[in-house]
């Protein structure tokens, strides 16, 4: 049996395709050959072969990294984490000794400075495979891009059949944009934190570095905020349709933040307002206008909710949460919504922005907002996250012109809650059914009018969760998208290609069977033997 040039030898497959979603029973064994370096997700800025050269890891095989830095030690401890449960060797973790080790070497030094802070070199000859970085956010790109280049079978939890080969290749690679981000919204649909960090994990494989949370909205407050306890052990009763609420107390948010960082990813709170704020105002009478607090809402229609802009209590309100949840996170971000904002005058809206925006920087964090917030006064350093359907937008191009980042994340290509087809059994489709080459076939950097690639921060693939309750649902609805707005924040644009992604991230198929995430096998893709 064969994939697009790699053959792969099954075991005990068992493989049922149901609506879409691929689902399994057992993993499969190791492929005979080496990965090719056309698989790898994000596309690499250089990847050349070399033609006869192969490195396998064995039992003799010793993770080595740079001398003195305990990064470097925790990758390689990362690395080492993933590779013992499928090979079953020992694979010990210990300073790179002097000269050129063998084995698998992880170090800071002798990398191309063109690679910057996030990128690496990896080196893979017939005695070693050398990843070099000058940060260790780089080293831990190049570790991503290793697994990659390994059997998919390594990323099982049982011990696999060899053997355990990478071809022998030169990899210089960089990130296009510093901010590649995903964003669950857990206030529609909670998740525990076990949850956000098996997600963590499947966005590091795809250097994603920033996670943005979506902590609060009419349907949840999922913070607690020790200053105004109601907000979350009343406003974070509830959930859509009924479901079951829940909230992250402190010391489960700082640990979702160590583990984040752990991964090279960073944790962007927000806290959605004037509107979208139902939970908080029925969770504290005195935060309404009336004085009279609404019924917890557990429906999806947005626009009705909003914080009363005119008294003085909602801004002492917004301090003392805004900086309960800096003083928390060590990121330099903090989301503070803006959207939809129906039930707010414009001149109330600009009003509130203006002093929201004092009051993050205040705390030390630079303002992040859906791109609404550009009809306020700019703040220095601001960003704005554009989600519009079109590619026009007059005041985010007069506000780019004045030196506003934008980050984009167009709805009709980004956000990962849209249907794949009319009959998708998740999903919504206001802004439009979205396949692979929807999510993939379109330029960042040139996308909206006025709006220079010098101007855009990044990309981000949002995942609102009306209709997503489970794991399985994040992963029926994240993958395959979320790895193609991955590569358009990581790749350079020169390398971009429709048809050649597809075969890419066909080859992610077997990886992601491996790894159990239950993904949607669009029809615009080509699955290999074994996905």
């Amino acid at each position: 049996m064969t994939g697009p040039g790699v053959r792969r030898t099954l075991s005990a497959l068992t493989l049922a395709v149901a609506t879409g979603v691929a689902t399994f029973t057992a993993a499969p064994a190791a492929q005979a050959a080496p990965v090719p370096l056309t698989s790898v997700v994000p596309a690499p800025v250089t990847a050349v072969p070399t033609a006869g050269v192969t490195y396998t890891i064995t039992a003799a095989t010793s993770i080595y990294t740079e001398p003195g830095s305990t990064a470097a030690a925790d990758i390689g401890g990362y690395l080492a984490g993933i590779l013992r449960p499928s090979t079953g060797y020992a694979l010990p973790v210990a300073p790179a000794p002097n000269g050129s080790p063998t084995g698998i070497a992880l170090l800071l030094t002798g990398a191309p400075a063109a690679v910057g802070t996030q990128g690496y070199q990896l080196d893979v000859t017939t005695t070693a495979i050398t990843v070099r970085a000058n940060q260790p956010a780089g080293l831990f790109a190049g570790v991503q891009t290793l697994r990659q280049l390994l059997p998919p079978a390594v990323e099982a939890a049982t011990v696999q059949a060899g053997p355990w080969q990478v071809g022998g290749a030169q990899v210089v690679d960089y990130p296009r944009f510093a901010y590649r981000g995903a964003m669950l919204d857990v206030a529609r649909h909670f998740f525990a934190p076990a949850a956000v960090r098996r997600y963590l994990d499947q966005l590091a494989l795809y250097k994603v570095n920033y996670l943005h949370l979506h902590l609060s909205d009419d349907q949840g407050w999922r913070i607690a905020i020790n200053s105004w306890p109601n907000l979350a052990v009343y406003g974070g009763s509830t959930a859509v349709g009924g479901d079951p609420g829940g909230y992250y107390t402190q010391a489960d948010y700082t640990a979702l933040v160590a583990y984040a960082a752990s991964r090279y990813i960073t944790i962007v709170p927000e806290i959605d307002m004037p509107g979208h704020t139902n939970a908080a105002l029925a969770s504290y009478a005195q935060l309404n206008c009336n004085g009279v607090a609404p019924a917890l809402y557990t429906g999806t229609s947005v626009g009705f909710s909003s914080l009363c802009v005119p008294l003085q209590l909602t801004y002492t309100f917004i301090d003392q949460v805004i900086g309960e949840l800096a003083a928390l996170t060590p990121g330099p971000y903090l989301h503070i919504g803006g959207d939809e904002a129906s039930s707010t005058t414009a001149a109330d809206y600009t009003t509130f922005v203006d002093r929201v925006q004092q009051i993050v920087a205040a705390h030390g964090k630079t303002v992040l907002g859906w791109h609404d917030v550009v009809h306020a006064s700019p703040q220095p350093s601001r960003v704005a996250q554009f989600w519009g359907t079109g590619t026009s937008d007059a005041a985010v191009a007069a506000a780019a012109a004045n030196g506003t980042k934008v980050l984009m994340s167009p709805a009709n290509r980004t956000y990962l809650d849209m249907k794949y087809k009319n009959n998708t059994r998740l999903g919504q489709k206001w802004a439009g059914l979205i396949d692979v080459d929807k999510a993939y076939d379109w330029n960042p950097g040139a996308y909206l009018s006025g709006v220079g690639e010098s101007s855009v921060l990044g990309v981000e693939a949002p995942l609102w969760t009306e209709t997503i309750r489970t794991t399985a649902d994040i992963d029926y609805m994240a993958f395959p998208r979320l790895p193609a707005i991955a590569e358009l924040g990581w790749s350079p644009y020169s390398t971009h290609n429709l048809t050649a992604f597809k075969t890419r991230l066909g080859a992610q198929g077997p990886r992601w069977r491996v790894m159990g995430i239950a993904y949607y096998q669009s029809t615009q893709v080509s699955w290999p033997t074994g996905s």
